[in-house]
């Protein structure tokens, strides 16, 4: 069956703009597709994923779960003979399918450092319309609890402007999330169709969904990697610290909404009502486990990242930025506790606004950044599973 190669060079040159600028030395000894433990033994990757973007061809490539199949374990980088770095090529591929699918253009500007001022600006702007009015650019000026502590909910109220700042930028960026999710699945239904894959989505989605969830919890792949082996233990303490961050911030909201609308008062250590909340609460004790299990999760991210940059490369702007965004996030997240029972408002408020421009980053932008790849892998592998492919 002959088929007609239409290469687009445009996108060969967006790929090497991307962080795939290696992409022109690979020359097709399949070293890669070898050494990789984690690529199913039915049409394995990343050979033919370098073949396709060698020749430009977009659609073999935008529309394939392959593509998210692989962890960027960087086996295949490291033992490429002619430093071709497949991880990072199918990395800069990622991060193309992110921007193609994005219902909006925060994508394209998410990836490129020229655009970093233009996003930091509308949550900073933001922040500052609600505090700029009331005169709490001078610290002084901020009322304080009854105590005479700093408190926190004074000076940027948790409703209207946190609840609702933030309730809006999460059903922004779920709704983008939707979209692109929609969209990619769409593409990777089209390319069933003559692919020559010989499957169909004939498979139980609810158990490929539910298969998917558990791989992710316990990260097995990623156990699978060898070059970067340790990145499971880091990858599994931040995403368990954001479950618990996650879980703190839903407590919270039952505190202070089941204290103001059903009357719930304090009781033994549950400290229903406005923050701040005593260090022994147990809502709190998770949040600051879970901060601190955070703060040793991205170190360690980091240090792998430097340890094994040799051999799987160093990462692109994308890669570090979103390592970056996490690490200032809790680190002004710890700061913000321990300079307000310091007690050191000159300090502890900007340290709080900082705080909140970097939270509202990386929720509002999470469909266009780095995060987005934890919604994207997790539909190509129930993809992959519910077409009844090895994974």
């Amino acid at each position: 069956m002959e088929q007609i190669i239409k290469p687009d060079l445009n996108f060969v040159n967006d790929i090497i703009a991307s962080g795939g600028e290696s992409l022109k030395k690979c020359y097709q000894c399949s070293t890669c597709t070898v050494v990789c433990n984690v690529t199913p033994d039915e049409k394995p990757f990343p050979r033919k994923e370098m073949l396709y973007a060698q020749w430009g061809m977009k659609d073999k490539l935008i529309g394939n779960p392959d593509v998210w199949l692989c962890h960027q374990c960087s086996d295949c980088t490291a033992y490429c003979p002619r430093g071709a770095k497949p991880g990072e090529v199918l990395g800069a591929i990622r991060k193309m399918t992110i921007s193609e699918y994005s219902p909006t253009p925060f994508a394209k500007m998410a990836g490129d450092p020229k655009y970093l001022l233009v996003l930091f600006a509308i949550p900073v702007l933001l922040f500052l319309s609600y505090i700029v009015p009331k005169g709490y650019l001078d610290f002084s000026q901020i009322p304080r609890g009854e105590d005479g502590g700093i408190v926190y909910a004074k000076f940027m109220p948790v409703f209207p402007q946190i609840d609702v700042t933030f309730g809006l930028a999460a059903l922004f960026a779920l709704a983008c999330f939707v979209v692109g999710i929609k969209k990619y699945w769409s593409a990777m239904s089209a390319q069933l169709d003559g692919s020559g894959a010989g499957a169909q989505l004939k498979g139980n989605l609810i158990g490929s969904v539910t298969a998917t969830i558990i791989e992710i919890l316990t990260h097995k792949r990623f156990q699978k990697c060898n070059v970067t082996k340790d990145r499971s233990t880091a990858h599994l303490l931040v995403f368990y610290a954001f479950a618990g961050l996650a879980i703190t911030t839903t407590w919270a909201i039952i505190y202070l909404y089941g204290n103001e609308f059903l009357g719930i008062t304090a009781f033994s250590l549950f400290h229903f009502g406005e923050s701040p909340y005593p260090l022994y609460d147990p809502m709190k004790i998770l949040g600051n486990a879970s901060a601190l299990t955070l703060l040793i999760g991205i170190t360690l991210v980091t240090l792998n990242r430097m340890k094994n940059a040799e051999k799987a490369g160093k990462g692109s702007y994308y890669d570090w930025l979103f390592i970056s965004v996490i690490f200032v996030i809790v680190a002004t997240g710890i700061l913000s506790e321990v300079l307000r029972l310091a007690d050191i408002a000159v300090l502890a408020y900007p340290v709080y606004f900082i705080h909140l421009v970097f939270i509202f980053f990386l929720f509002a932008y999470a469909p266009f950044s780095k995060m987005a790849h934890m919604v994207y892998r997790a539909a190509a592998m129930v993809f992959a599973r519910h077409s009844d492919r090895e994974v």
